[in-house]
């Protein structure tokens, strides 16, 4: 896909979103002068995700730090695990699985997110997933839920633009943690309303992660973009 002898830095979006979303935070890392690609996530099954990642990064010719959001932690800490050139992960309020657990499993010691209670399935089998339906957020609670910090109007097409997660996907065992063998950073929303931030702060201490915290909902680096492209430059220049 490319050759470069500079890092590139992959970001990773999750469920109920497409990469559009970090529009800004690239914008930021590309006058820095920083190479980024955004790669689709399929949001099928933890394994096909991870499996579809692992196909773009492997065609780097690059060391590469792999960035996830939301569900997309969960797919950058298994897809990395088989990955050399991965030289470091960053979580934006994201999921860092240990092996044998699932995006559900590991919030269930922690008070319910409010997506627990606005988020519904289909009537009908998710397409291409394993089994199940597709998960989406209620219109009514979606900017509450997803993207408090963003303008309404901007929350508004988010809402009419999400992409479902499948119930497999969420349900999914991962099946490795890379990082157990790879250095990591965790960016923790403080006013997240779909991961409870004590889970996110969890997740980051037990992969003794890098961790700052920012005053935001689940997708703070749409509001925030400079801080989140800095919290991401930090990783690379401490990777390299």
């Amino acid at each position: 896909m490319t050759t470069s002898t500079t890092p590139t830095i992959v970001l990773v979006h999750g469920a109920f979103a497409d990469a559009s979303g970090f529009a800004g935070v690239i914008r930021e890392l590309q006058t820095a002068g920083h190479t980024v690609i955004a790669a689709p996530n399929p949001l099928r099954s933890l394994a096909l995700d991870a499996a579809a990642l692992s196909a773009v990064v492997s065609a780097i010719d690059a060391s590469v730090v792999l960035v996830g959001h939301s569900y997309g932690g969960a797919v950058i800490t298994q897809a990395a695990a088989g990955l050399d050139n991965v030289t470091a992960l960053v979580y934006l309020a994201a999921f860092g699985l240990e092996e044998g657990e699932s995006c559900a499993s590991v919030q269930q010691p922690f008070p319910p997110s409010l997506l627990a209670s606005t988020s519904y399935p289909t009537g009908y089998d998710a397409p291409d997933a394993p089994h199940g339906p597709d998960l989406y957020v209620t219109k009514e609670r979606f900017r509450e839920t997803f993207c408090a910090d963003v303008p309404v109007d901007v929350a508004e097409v988010m809402c009419a633009t999400q992409r479902p997660l499948s119930l497999a996907a969420l349900t999914e065992n991962a099946t490795a943690a890379a990082w157990k063998s790879k250095p990591s950073w965790y960016l923790v929303s403080e006013h997240d309303n779909a991961i409870a931030p004590s889970a996110e702060r969890f997740m980051a201490e037990r992969m003794g992660a890098t961790t700052k915290s920012i005053a935001g909902s689940h997708t703070a680096f749409i509001a925030q973009p400079v801080a989140a492209a800095g919290f991401i430059a930090d990783a690379l220049g401490a990777s390299t």
